[in-house]
């Protein structure tokens, strides 16, 4: 019988509790898409109520050896499904033909990794239902306005609806995790791409909030002249929508005559 121990530099802590589990699954909307990747299975908990799915087609990237051969002993279904691989490195839009789901406990430690693989390929991920840790969770589901709002939520949030959907207490992992996780679902907005230069876009909101306690007119003084009259330099970086920002990039552009 092989035993998976978790492994604290893969930052694993498996999920224990079944209920939760199938609630996390039960999350997926099934809604036009077939194709579901889980990234990170561990144990399978997730897996088992995946491969209970009909109609749908599920695969696994397993970077752990250990876990893949014991999914491979414990879930016959399983077979021939995962790939062995390290999540951040494997070409995920290689993985299906067409539009699909992911799912799963993402590691605390390359969460925000993730998230930026996944919108390199967003034209292909409609929906990413996962658990991670509550602080991120609430940061990535933050409306402008909120101390939380960040640039991971500007960028998810430009391509991306997105829900807190529950909180998970760390009883439930083994090893318990010293925070809360929290499970969220992002569901592919109508915006195919930005309407402005999507490079440029990313400086500035990466320069502006590195700088999220001054004004807009501080921070970004790299792009603009302090004397811009607009009222949008006289906010924070938190209280602009996706829109401010692309407004922001068109001014630029315009500025520079682009």
């Amino acid at each position: 019988m092989i035993y998976v121990k978790p492994r604290k530099s893969l930052g694993q802590h498996f999920l224990t509790d079944k209920n939760i589990a199938l609630k996390i699954v039960g999350s997926l909307t099934l809604e036009h898409y077939d194709q579901i990747l889980e990234i990170g299975p561990g144990t399978g908990v997730l897996s088992e109520n995946l491969l209970a799915l009909k109609g749908h087609e599920i695969k696994f990237v397993e970077i752990d050896k250990t876990s893949v051969d014991y999914l491979n002993e414990n879930f016959p279904g399983i077979r021939d499904k995962v790939l062995t691989g390290d999540a951040l490195q494997i070409d995920l839009s290689r993985i299906f033909n067409g539009p699909f789901a992911i799912i799963g406990n993402f590691p605390y430690n390359i969460s925000s990794q993730l998230f930026f693989k996944i919108l390199e390929i967003r034209q292909q991920v409609i929906e990413v239902v996962c658990m991670l840790q509550k602080e991120v969770a609430e940061r990535i589901a933050s409306p402008p306005g909120s101390r939380d709002y960040g640039i991971l939520s500007v960028f998810l949030q430009a391509f991306y609806n997105i829900e807190y959907l529950f909180t998970v207490p760390p009883q439930v992992f083994y090893p318990p995790p010293r925070v809360q996780s929290a499970v969220i679902r992002l569901r592919r907005n109508e915006r195919k791409s930005l309407p402005c230069d999507e490079r440029l876009f990313l400086k500035i909101v990466k320069s502006a909030f590195n700088q999220r306690r001054k004004v807009l007119r501080n921070s970004l003084h790299d792009f603009f002249s302090r004397d811009q009259q607009d009222e949008i330099f006289r906010k924070r970086p938190e209280q602009l929508s996706v829109d401010d920002f692309i407004r922001l990039v068109r001014m630029v552009a315009e500025q520079n005559g682009v």
